[in-house]
């Protein structure tokens, strides 16, 4: 962060990350052995788990480094920081868990585990914090600041511009605007027209400047060209903004050919392969975890469906899921079984004369749901996603509402944002859908665990459910 000693700050960063570490060891040893607040037999000495820093600190900081927190921060606010240092301090304390568990160290505390966990999560947030709060401390004295030129006081130039000023932490201070069609002594977003852009090799020359903004249209491509070429000569970072970012629906993904980039207009998390690795492994251990927990309504509502009306037990019916492939969702059977034709076409309404007296209960208690845990364990489905829909309703409605398909990038699922928010059965389709693009856009494991919860305290019975 601070320009001219990036380097060196970072190394001081993890020194200062390893003291951290160490601390939350040793206040979690001297809480749990070396105190009168929790008496325990079995008191091991502190030595013991220094010894265990020579793992636990190298692999925190690699953790650390892989999810970024040695980048500069300065475009990137306390809370993105400080949900990188919760993600590090979980899968650092499973990787200890399974470690312990695979060299059979029964003598280590997992008491003392638990709050070092805790520990060194809220001291290294407040770390940063600190940090933050001493960064912004030493650009307001004038230090630690980067100059910028924007180059085009147009539409996009102007937006960019209030961006920088409403965000003080970035430390941006703009030295001003080069634009060919404004008057140079012009204001715009309280920053001045300092010339045009044939000066911009003048304005570098006598100026301290850290970065050119370009937000000039591609289309003027021999104009870019000259622009870059002169950055480059100077030795002067430049980026630009796409002027066509606005038609992006959604924050953009960039990614590589080799050299060339590719923007992904829609970002999808789960297209992350570690992200659709870990949601995937969840699925199918809380899947088989339900499975075993729901057996007795399982099996019982089996015997109910086949005593009740005649026909097979489970229900199969045609879906589009991930990719907008086919698969055969399952489900306890809640109708008098008719003819595949009907099936297809007709919609569930509430006293729809064709379901059973025993199915009308299990489709109030989403019961009937129950048999999709083998499609989650079959990779069909997920625990968590959107509902898939017929294949015939998809094509009526992607004709009808715009970005309905939006919801094939992910695996559907037995619960969504959609159905713990209200929206299902003879609901809206339109707020059904916004709610599963929110929820492709912006997955996280955290949403997927609230969303479970929520279905848990009131997903099951729904008046909208028939």
């Amino acid at each position: 962060m601070i320009r001219q000693n990036q380097r060196m700050f970072n190394i001081s960063l993890v020194i200062i990350d390893a003291t951290v570490i160490t601390l939350a060891l040793i206040l979690a040893w001297f809480i749990r052995f070396g105190s009168d607040l929790l008496r325990f037999e079995h008191n091991m000495g502190l030595d013991y788990y220094i010894i265990s820093l020579f793992f636990i600190i190298p692999l925190y900081i690699s953790l650390y480094y892989a999810f970024g927190l040695y980048k500069p921060q300065r475009t990137k606010n306390i809370f993105s920081e400080a949900w990188n240092i919760l993600k590090v301090n979980i899968i650092g304390l499973l990787v200890l868990i399974t470690l312990l568990f695979v060299v059979e160290q029964s003598h280590y505390s997992r008491y003392l585990l638990a709050m070092f966990a805790i520990f060194s999560t809220v001291f290294a947030i407040n770390e940063r914090f600190i940090l933050r709060k001493s960064l912004r401390f030493i650009r307001s004295k004038g230090h630690n600041i980067k100059f910028i030129l924007i180059i085009g006081a147009g539409e996009l130039g102007e937006k960019v511009a209030h961006k920088i000023n409403h965000n003080e932490y970035l430390g941006y201070n703009i030295i001003g605007f080069l634009d060919d069609n404004i008057k140079k002594g012009h204001e715009v977003a309280d920053s001045q027209i300092i010339g045009k852009i044939k000066d911009l090799e003048h304005i570098i020359l006598t100026n301290q400047i850290d970065r050119a903004i370009i937000t000039i249209s591609p289309r003027h491509n021999i104009l870019l060209e000259n622009i870059i070429d002169l950055c480059e000569k100077h030795g002067l970072k430049a980026e630009i903004v796409p002027d066509y970012y606005r038609y992006f629906p959604a924050k953009p993904y960039v990614d590589m050919i080799e050299d060339i980039p590719i923007i992904d207009i829609r970002y999808v998390p789960l297209d992350n392969s570690f992200k659709k690795a870990m949601k995937r492994l969840l699925d199918i251990l809380l899947a088989i975890a339900c499975i075993i927990f729901t057996s007795p309504v399982l099996i019982f509502t089996a015997f109910m469906v086949k005593i009740s009306s005649p026909g097979p037990v489970i229900f199969k019916q045609e879906r589009l899921g991930l990719h907008r492939k086919n698969f055969e969702m399952y489900k306890f059977r809640s109708m008098q079984v008719q003819s595949e034709k009907d099936e297809e076409s007709q919609w569930t309404t509430e006293s729809d004369p064709r379901t059973t007296r025993f199915g009308s209960y299990i489709r109030k208690t989403s019961i009937d749901e129950l048999p999709q845990l083998f499609n989650v364990l079959k990779g069909d489905m997920s625990l968590i996603g959107p509902r898939p829909e017929r294949p015939l309703f998809v094509e009526k409605f992607r004709e009808e509402i715009p970005q309905y398909m939006i919801k094939h990038h992910v695996r559907p699922g037995m619960s969504g944002w959609a159905q713990v928010n209200g929206w299902r059965g003879n609901t809206s389709i339109m707020k059904r859908i916004e709610c599963d693009i929110y929820y492709v856009e912006n997955w996280t494991l955290t949403l997927d665990m609230k969303i479970f919860f929520m279905t848990l305290i009131r997903g099951f019975v729904n008046k909208n459910a028939y």
